[in-house]
């Protein structure tokens, strides 16, 4: 059974799908709730194909709102109805002297991953073009804080809000359709930003782009669907369909893409 699993993914993806397994069992054996880490869109679809429609076990997601990128999964016996709350998500804000400094996504990750803590607790940071907040798994939330007074060369102070005081995010997908020759990265990089396929080489050899924001420097890698790809410098795109293949036997993607 697991083989079959296996076969529908990338062989990168194959210790997440491990986890995956053992937060089934352990829901299946103990009838307790498992709460996930913050997922990205992949990992979550991959999360949703294993368990399927399976009757004995449900799947919750909560991200801090209504369309975030990157959710917490709750994971529980189907009588099971997990509130907000059991989430463990809390929100922040960046309060910096906004008439004298800038801020930016890149940033503020980088500081929160300075702290020593990986990605996956931390949920999405948004902004509404002058201030910023982001989602936290609040079992780090107070180590967190105390080792952060400054991203970059600038003071600022983490401060919790309520859900009522989150802002509006400002980004916003817009939706292209493209057709390509490849799923490789190097080739979608290519065609989504409308640069050379040499240059999208070279940015992806330097360090320059991530995917589900892991660095990426195989300019092979194939891409699939619910990916995100970073580009310094250009902006990022998630495929959000694959449509099939053309009479031409290019693939018709539909993608939503932030420029930069």
């Amino acid at each position: 059974m697991i083989e079959n699993v296996y076969q529908h993914f990338r062989k990168d993806e194959i210790p997440f799908i491990d986890m995956v397994m053992d937060w089934v069992r352990e829901v299946e054996d103990q009838y307790t709730p498992v709460l996930t880490n913050f997922l990205d869109p992949r990992q979550y679809y991959i999360l949703e194909t294993i368990i399927g429609k399976s009757s004995e076990i449900k799947l919750h997601s909560f991200g801090g709102y209504e369309s975030s990128e990157r959710n917490r999964a709750f994971i529980c016996p189907a009588y099971f109805e997990p509130k907000q709350e059991d989430f463990n998500i809390r929100l922040y804000e960046v309060k910096y002297p906004a008439k004298f400094a800038t801020m930016s996504h890149g940033k503020i990750l980088g500081t929160l991953l300075s702290t020593g803590m990986k990605r996956e607790y931390f949920g999405d940071i948004i902004s509404d073009g002058e201030r910023w907040q982001f989602f936290i798994d609040d079992s780090i939330e107070n180590y967190v804080v105390s080792q952060i007074d400054k991203i970059g060369r600038v003071a600022v102070r983490l401060e919790e809000r309520r859900y009522t005081d989150m802002i509006v995010p400002k980004d916003s997908w817009t939706i292209v359709h493209d057709t390509v020759s490849s799923m490789r990265i190097d080739v979608l990089v290519s065609s989504v930003f409308k640069i050379s396929r040499q240059r999208a080489k070279q940015m992806i050899e330097s360090g320059h782009i991530k995917v589900n924001w892991t660095e990426m420097q195989r300019p092979d890698f194939v891409l699939d669907l619910l990916d995100i790809v970073s580009v310094r410098g250009f902006g990022r795109f998630q495929i959000q369909e694959i449509e099939g293949k053309s009479k031409k036997d290019k693939w018709k993607l539909e993608l939503g893409v932030l420029f930069k």
